[in-house]
């Protein structure tokens, strides 16, 4: 038995696990998602079939998954520095409203309940897939908005329900940079970047909101879970610098396609 699973479960969650990890890694520095949009339902099913009850699971598998991403963000952002995809305006005009939503929600997550948690994921996933799947990106104006406070919300909301679904902000930070006419390679770089600006604050806000709580699985700070982390980092950082490279090569519309169907089967599989 490892942590309360049968020792052939368990090595079954692990492949599983690390063929998340595997995948979480490419589609960050692929599409700009952090992961997290991959890890977190994995990491909920794992947590759900130990003695853990589902309310803190799901805390646990978003704050883990945010933990992983702060690295992950780091390797792919790198990579796409290197090929000048980052917008540093944007980063500026952003990062901090993005990191005070993620903060906001990270403090605020032990007063919300687990079940509005997987609704809130699996809502937004939704919309991310049908997003993904349509031809056409939605476009509302040819340039960025120049007000400070319209970006400050923009940013701050994109940071806060990131930070509620355990994910890099890619999800969110990628269509809503090409509704405003950013190029997509250079849209999916920036989301690179402010991943770390919501995981960084958001984990921490889940490790302080997690600490006492009971009922946690062993080598748990606050809602991160150090044994998930540790499994996960070595392929997510290790393959996002190759999906980076994908990202300027390969067709962007196949690869989203594809990732809208997986995403829609995910997102109806945590709402039900």
């Amino acid at each position: 038995m490892i942590l309360g699973i049968p020792l052939h479960e368990a090595i079954l969650l692990l492949a599983g696990l690390l063929a998340a990890s595997a995948l979480a890694g490419v589609l960050s520095g692929l599409l700009g998602v952090g992961g997290g949009i991959v890890l977190v339902p994995v990491l909920f099913w794992l947590f759900t079939l130990t003695e853990v009850e589902d309310d803190v699971a799901m805390h646990m598998a978003v704050a883990s998954s945010l933990a992983t991403i702060i690295a992950t963000s780091v390797v792919s952002a790198r990579a796409h520095r290197k090929k000048d995809g980052i917008d540093a305006a944007i980063l500026w005009r952003w990062g901090p409203a993005v990191a005070f939503g993620a903060l906001a929600s990270g403090l605020a997550a032990r007063f919300i309940d687990g079940d509005v948690l997987r609704a809130v994921f699996g809502i937004v996933a939704v919309l991310v897939a049908i997003n993904m799947a349509t031809p056409k990106s939605l476009v509302l104006r040819a340039e960025m908005p120049a007000s400070r406070t319209v970006n400050a919300a923009i940013a701050c909301v994109i940071g806060a329900f990131s930070a509620l679904m355990g994910i890099g902000g890619g999800s969110l930070a990628v269509p809503t940079m090409v509704a405003f006419s950013v190029p997509i390679r250079r849209a999916v770089g920036t989301a690179s970047m402010l991943g770390l600006f919501i995981a960084v604050p958001a984990t921490a806000g889940f490790v302080l909101s997690g600490l006492g709580v009971a009922d946690r699985l062993p080598f748990s700070v606050g809602y991160v879970n150090l044994v998930a982390v540790a499994l996960i980092l070595p392929l997510t950082t290790a393959l996002a610098p190759f999906g980076a490279g994908l990202a300027h090569s390969l067709d962007p519309r196949i690869v989203k396609r594809f990732f809208a169907v997986f995403l829609g089967i995910t997102a109806i599989k945590m709402l039900t």
